[in-house]
């Protein structure tokens, strides 16, 4: 004798499927997938109108210039048709209907189709035709004339069968078999046309994404290009941050040292006849003074060039090269300036290089060429040092301040999408090498 909770048991999860079913008949998915569905179908038939007439067009224009005899004014109407504003109205058409299916998914579906690295291709029109994009694009219109004419009028059937149902027993009059068979069947449409419009709209959205949207190698060049941008834009921040920082310390802490240095200065001539120990005291702390502010000009002087915006990058390496404990010989001819960025990382290139030669090269000269190629601004730093340069962690396995330094050379050229080569053969000489691009 079965137990009373065994029958509950065996029977509930039918029953939770077939309540499952009945509430999907109102959901709000179902009706967005319908919505949607529906949606495909009116955009599917707009589609297949505009591109069976013009392709109808097309055809009636070939078959007139195959048999209509060459020449005379109609001949070059047609040519001009069919070459010319072809590809026109055809582009346009594709354009327009990819702009109409995204905004058909973003209004029903709340998808958002991204569109794919914009692609200039010359000549106009013929020149889009050759992008595989527009080829994709003309291809999801071409299925979507198949899927959403035959999926939106499947969803339709099952959605009006009740009423389909209905009709046929009032007007026919069936005989009772009959009229029950067109019920039950009525009944399971309407049942699967949750589920259908579910499915129809899934294949849609996937069917989108792979075609209306961009590929994979597409993706990878919107990725590239949005991390160019990013880093771009943390450049020009950094740059910027430099600039303020270097701003603040030279009209504050600077001023105040210059100010501080200049009255322990007068204090130190004037109290000449104090005791010894206070004027030990004055002395100290007027050299501390001095040197201090010798140092900050130094580290402002390495944050940020400002003689660069005052003057020019040929001024601002010139004084490099004076400032520097060896011969340079320096040769600028830069008759446009690049961007801002890229001039102060030449700058702290030259200035890093130059550094280097006089800690590590064991040089008695040294030579910086800076040089305006079109769009590359040439950066060559040579010594007749004792060569074996390498920088660390990079073309080689160098250790020590060299490398690091070296290190940063190429990191300060890769951050405006420069490049930086070390030529540098034990015995020397050295030859650093950068280029940046103007404009980066």
């Amino acid at each position: 004798m079965p137990l009373y909770g065994d029958v509950m048991t065996s029977a509930d999860p039918t029953s939770r499927r077939a309540s499952a079913a009945v509430s999907a008949l109102w959901s709000e998915p179902t009706w967005r997938a319908t919505g949607n569905v529906l949606a495909a179908l009116l955009v599917a038939a707009v589609g297949g109108i505009l591109l069976g007439g013009l392709a109808l067009i097309w055809g009636a224009a070939v078959i007139s210039l195959v048999h209509w005899p060459v020449g005379g004014w109609a001949h070059a109407v047609l040519y001009i048709t069919v070459v010319v504003a072809g590809p026109v109205l055809a582009l346009w058409a594709v354009q327009g209907l990819t702009a109409l299916q995204r905004s058909r998914l973003r209004a029903t579906l709340g998808v958002d189709i991204p569109t794919g690295p914009r692609t200039e291709r010359k000549p106009w029109p013929v020149g889009p035709w050759l992008a595989a994009t527009t080829w994709r694009q003309l291809g999801f219109h071409l299925l979507a004339i198949l899927t959403g004419v035959a999926g939106g009028a499947l969803v339709a059937a099952c959605w009006l069968a009740p009423v389909a149902a209905i009709s046929y027993l009032a007007v026919g009059r069936p005989p009772a078999a009959a009229g029950a068979a067109a019920c039950v069947a009525a009944a399971g449409l309407l049942l699967v046309a949750p589920w259908l419009a579910r499915q129809v709209t899934r294949a849609d959205e996937a069917l989108a994404r792979a075609l209306l949207g961009p590929s994979r190698s597409e993706q990878l060049a919107l990725r590239v290009e949005s991390l160019a941008r990013s880093r771009a834009d943390i450049v020009a921040a950094t740059d910027a941050e430099r600039r303020r920082i270097e701003r603040d310390l030279h009209d504050g802490a600077q001023q105040r040292l210059v100010s501080l240095a200049m009255n322990l200065g007068m204090a130190r001539e004037r109290f000449t006849g104090a005791p010894e120990p206070v004027r030990q005291a004055i002395a100290q702390a007027h050299d501390e003074a001095v040197l201090a502010l010798s140092e900050l000009r130094e580290f402002i002087r390495g944050l940020y060039p400002a003689v660069i915006n005052d003057r020019g990058l040929d001024a601002a390496l010139s004084g490099l090269a004076a400032r520097a404990p060896l011969p340079v010989r320096l040769r600028v001819d830069v008759p446009r300036p690049a961007s801002p960025s890229v001039e102060a990382v030449a700058y702290f290139i030259v200035s890093e290089a130059l550094t280097n030669v006089a800690k590590h090269a064991r040089a008695t000269r040294a030579e910086v060429t800076v040089a305006r190629d079109g769009d590359l601004l040439r950066i060559s730093v040579t010594d007749d040092g004792s060569g074996g340069a390498v920088p660390a962690d990079g073309a080689g396995a160098g250790t020590g301040e060299a490398g690091t330094g070296l290190r940063g050379l190429a990191q300060r050229a890769a951050a405006v999408d420069g490049t930086l080569t070390i030529d540098s053969p034990p015995g020397g000489p050295t030859v650093i090498a950068a280029e940046l691009p103007c404009e980066s």
